[in-house]
């Protein structure tokens, strides 16, 4: 501020004149603008008077002004929007993993209550929810007209009731019904598990426990391999995430780059901008990742991919992410409530704001869908294997021992679970698939290097 005085003192007279020629009618309009913002402000308490004293029942004030809150910040976009005391509280509990519900992550579109995704180990994923997926009905009633909050408190209910939704699905010709018992949603943010010899982080929600147990996780499972010399790669599953809390996005960006930026954040100044960059350690060692996503992947799911894709640290493969882009802050309000509003946008170490956009795969994979088989079908088109070692008399192979032929037996075990692996889960057999190949190629250059180092 001093050296903007400064600056101003040391102008000409000139220059001092011709400011104030231009300021003037700036501030005639700056004036103006105040006087309809008052007056607009004054329209709005009229209207809350002559509803208050003449609406043909009693209103409650409190909530009829909460209500016009609600209406100013959920008009601005579909994420910014007010919270009730409870509601607030609520969100508090979910960001710690463990809260009441459905299990699933909703945005709004075209009035009706979208499934940005179905949560692992929920109620609705249980009932067979997916991302992309209408909700039009609640137990019968219309959500169609209803703010988000309005038709998400209608899915809200004691732990053990049932629930009825009505859902649109593309590929289906109609609606349909889906029963849901509501429970307690405990979410475990990370699950993992060893395929042959590759790593699965199974990444569900980013909340305070997420990055931790990504470093416990993956601890555990290269312990259960003998060591990191025995792994050919990590596969980091955000399908269906549908993000959280981003200095976690951040923390897990970080766990497996070295250096450069992971994101930043523009508001409308651009002196509000964030930028967040990557310390040294990687807790993979290098060894190559494929990343999974879907179209339930959103917000801090799709930092992390954009981060590890840009720094080509990893390779994505799936479907193209949800496309949520912006920032929301909540801020507390006087009497426990707290105010949901959209501050700013992200973008991705390249300067790429995925906002409506998303993340495209390096390699798109689309997972098909399951189709019901009897038995007997399967039975009828599963065909008969046979090989020369069937045929009677077959000769045997003299060039092998014992150990050799164990282990080609021990490497077509692997290759047939990879194919069952293929049946039940396309997209994550796909990257393991790909782990397997760049494995197979041998260390990269730069991996020698390292190793050398």
């Amino acid at each position: 501020m001093k050296k903007f005085v400064m600056a101003a003192l040391a102008g000409t007279l000139a220059g001092a004149v011709a400011t104030t020629q231009i300021a003037g009618p700036l501030l005639a309009q700056e004036n103006s603008r105040s006087t309809t913002v008052y007056e607009q402000l004054d329209l709005f308490g009229d209207i809350f008077e002559r509803i208050r004293a003449q609406y043909v029942e009693e209103v409650d004030e409190r909530e009829l002004i909460e209500a016009a809150i609600n209406g100013m910040l959920t008009s601005l976009d579909p994420h910014s929007s007010y919270l009730s005391p409870e509601d607030a509280a609520a969100m508090r509990v979910q960001t710690r993993g463990e809260f009441g519900g459905l299990g699933i992550e909703v945005t709004q579109e075209e009035g009706f209550v979208k499934v940005v995704s179905p949560m692992d180990g929920t109620p609705a994923a249980a009932a067979g929810i997916e991302a992309g997926d209408y909700i039009t009905h609640v137990d019968g009633e219309s959500v169609l007209g209803l703010t988000l909050d309005e038709a998400v408190d209608m899915m809200r209910g004691p732990v053990g009731s049932e629930i009825i939704i009505t859902v649109v699905r593309e590929g289906e010709p109609e609606p349909f019904d889906v029963s849901i018992i509501r429970d307690t949603i405990t979410l475990d943010a990370v699950r993992s598990r060893l395929e042959g010899d590759t790593v699965v982080l199974r990444v569900t929600t980013f909340n305070d426990k997420t990055f931790s147990g990504l470093e416990e996780n993956l601890a555990e499972q290269v312990k259960a391999a003998g060591g990191l010399e025995n792994i050919n790669g990590f596969v980091l599953d955000l399908r269906n995430n549908p993000g959280g809390l981003l200095t976690q996005a951040i923390k897990v960006s970080d766990a497996f780059l070295n250096a450069g930026e992971i994101v930043s954040t523009r508001g409308r100044n651009p002196q509000d901008g964030d930028r967040y960059n990557a310390e040294d350690g990687d807790l993979a060692e290098g060894k190559p990742m494929v990343v999974l996503i879907n179209g339930g992947s959103a917000s801090a799911s799709e930092i992390v991919a954009g981060a590890l894709q840009d720094h080509r640290r990893a390779i994505v493969v799936g479907d193209k992410s949800f496309g949520k882009g912006s920032v929301q802050t909540v801020m507390p309000l006087r009497g426990d409530g707290a105010m949901r509003l959209t501050t700013a946008r992200y973008y991705t170490p390249s300067g790429r704001s995925i906002q409506a956009l998303g993340i495209s795969p390096d390699i798109v994979v689309h997972q098909p869908r399951k189709s019901p088989a009897t038995e007997e079908e399967d039975e009828s088109t599963t065909p008969m294997s046979r090989s020369e070692a069937d045929l009677r008399g077959a000769l045997d192979n003299d060039s092998l021992s014992e150990d050799e032929i164990r282990q080609i037996e021990e490497d077509r075990a692997k290759a047939e679970a990879s194919a069952k692996l293929r049946e039940e889960d396309y997209q994550l057999a796909y990257a393991i698939d790909i782990l397997k190949g760049l494995s197979a190629l041998g260390p990269t250059p730069d991996m020698e290097t390292a190793e050398r180092k």
